[in-house]
């Protein structure tokens, strides 16, 4: 109880918490990485950002998309390599300053510059243009048909405020660079921050000029978001009504939550797959046993630790059967997904050791894996299961598991060679898991790509994804390209994830697939 206790105290100390049903009290096991709204595209990053920050489009808790700060959008009727969005009248940022397109075009210049995490998702955006001020024009490359897609998680800062506040510029977060939109914002979104501290706490007021006053329950009137990473004192905040909603509960708690009496646990598959990324591209490796080679450059190599890798054993095990395992790193819910590939994986622990052998590591070799302990679930049991899967092929891993903020860094910086990874997909299409995990790293693409794998042909084929308007061949290029990820075994599948939202029987709400709970949506009884 004095972990419960230490707590209460973290969640009362400087706010005063309101004893109304308005206040949700909501956790999770990590934090989000940044306020500035372009510098991380990172799930609990956006998923904060969301509540404060707004872009043109949003996918509900459905999944469908609606507008937000776009009224309406369309190809250009003369001209179908523009894109024209109406957007909302009468929104204003949090400080009484007017949205209009000036703040759309400079939003989506500043998301494509160097330092943004975001810009794979504009590659094709050639100008943005303000035609007045509710109406903007995308131009791009060629006819591009899902624009819109990849821009639900693409949010609009008021150009004044950056300019007056020395942010045009993302942060650099990769470089450890701390901006005033770091820990600041100034959104249209339906809450407003009130105080931030980073891995502690984060306390957001409603808005009371919010636009969509009349179109959204808004029963919530403040939010008190707190990172818990350690699941047994998260799990104990939501039964002792510390906390009334926590989005990640863990497998092993399902029952006893469900059993209280006052709370609900709600399930969900999870638009995300967990898999490992294998550097593949270096001619040697820092964190192995084989000097002057890389035994993840061998194809064999990379098949025979899929091989190994018992994913039906850390379903049963490690997850009690909250994962769907996996033979690709797309989820279901998107296009280019077939049953045949995601089936694909096959632990075959004798036909692995032969592969090692022909490969000529027979004798196996050891490796760090790195692994982040507070972002997926069960993230560092699936590790550890994987290591001693490992060791049946002679694979001798080394475990090295951290936060989040420590351990995505390593896969941008290229400075991990066996890694965890999990990848959503806002867009539901395959083009965004190849522009961010396929194609060769560049200033505009592949900025998650830690194998090293590039290949021109390749990355022709993706780049061609976004202006091809032949759906069915849009489509056979798509196939195409996943059958080179197939055969070149890129990354080991593991699963995909599915979610357990927990919460008190107050909280009203859905799960969203992409795990982004927009609390403009909950009701509270």
């Amino acid at each position: 109880m004095k972990v419960v206790g230490a707590l209460t105290a973290l969640l009362l100390a400087s706010t005063t918490l309101s004893a109304s049903a308005e206040t949700l009290r909501w956790a999770r096991a990590g934090d989000s990485l940044t306020l500035d709204p372009h510098a991380q595209n990172e799930g609990p990053t956006h998923t904060l950002a969301h509540q404060m920050y707004e872009p043109l489009i949003i996918r509900d808790h459905s999944g469908a998309m609606q507008g937000a700060l776009a009224t309406e959008w369309a190809p250009k009727a003369d001209d179908p390599t523009v894109w024209v969005f109406t957007l909302r009248e009468g929104v204003k940022y949090h400080d009484g300053a007017d949205f209009t397109a000036e703040d759309v075009v400079f939003s989506i210049n500043r998301a494509k510059s160097e330092d943004s995490d975001m810009k794979e998702l504009l590659t094709s955006i050639s100008e943005v243009r303000a035609v007045d001020d509710y109406t903007v024009e995308f131009v791009t490359d060629g006819p591009n048909p899902i624009l819109p897609s990849n821009l639900t998680n693409l949010f609009m800062m008021d150009k004044g405020w950056a300019e007056a506040n020395d942010v045009v510029k993302v942060q650099d977060i990769e470089g450890g660079e701390k901006t005033f939109a770091s820990t600041n914002t100034n959104g249209t979104g339906p809450f407003k921050l009130i105080s931030r501290e980073p891995d502690v706490k984060t306390v957001l007021t409603a808005n009371e000029n919010y636009w969509g006053k009349d179109e959204f329950p808004l029963d919530v009137t403040e939010i008190v978001y707190t990172p818990i990473q350690n699941a047994a004192t998260r799990v104990a905040a939501l039964l002792s009504g510390e906390v009334d909603f926590i989005q990640d509960v863990p497998v092993q708690d399902l029952g006893r939550v469900a059993e209280t009496e006052g709370l609900v646990v709600k399930t969900a598959p999870q638009n995300r797959v967990i898999f490992f990324g294998l550097n593949q591209g270096a001619d040697d490796i820092a964190n192995d046993d084989v000097d002057g080679a890389n035994p993840l450059a061998d194809v064999r190599v990379r098949q025979a630790m899929s091989m190994a890798i018992n994913r039906d054993a850390i379903k049963q095990v490690v997850m009690r059967g909250q994962s769907q395992p996996a033979g690709m790193i797309a989820p279901p819910f998107v296009n280019g997904w077939t049953a045949e590939m995601d089936g694909a994986s096959k632990t075959d622990v004798d036909a692995a050791k032969a592969l090692m052998a022909e490969a000529g590591y027979e004798d196996g070799f050891s490796i760090q894996l790195d692994c982040p302990n507070d972002r997926y679930v069960n993230d560092e049991a699936i590790c550890q299961a994987a290591v001693g899967m490992l060791a049946q092929i002679g694979v001798k891993v080394n475990l090295d598991a951290k936060p989040k903020a420590q351990h995505f860094p390593l896969i941008t910086n290229n400075q991990t060679d066996f890694y965890m990874l999990g990848w959503g997909v806002p867009t539901y299409d395959s083009e965004y898991i190849f522009n961010f995990l396929v194609h060769s790293r560049t200033d505009e693409r592949g900025s998650w790509n830690g194998t090293g794998f590039s290949n021109a042909d390749v990355d022709d084929m993706i780049a061609s994804l976004a202006s091809e308007t032949d759906l069915d061949k849009r489509n056979a290029t798509i196939q195409s390209i996943w059958n080179v990820v197939q055969e070149e075994q890129l990354y080991i599948p593991i699963h995909h994830q599915v979610l357990n939202w927990g919460m008190s029987n107050k909280v009203g709400t859905e799960v969203s697939p992409e795990d982004d709970p927009k609390i403009k949506f909950f009701t509270m009884n």
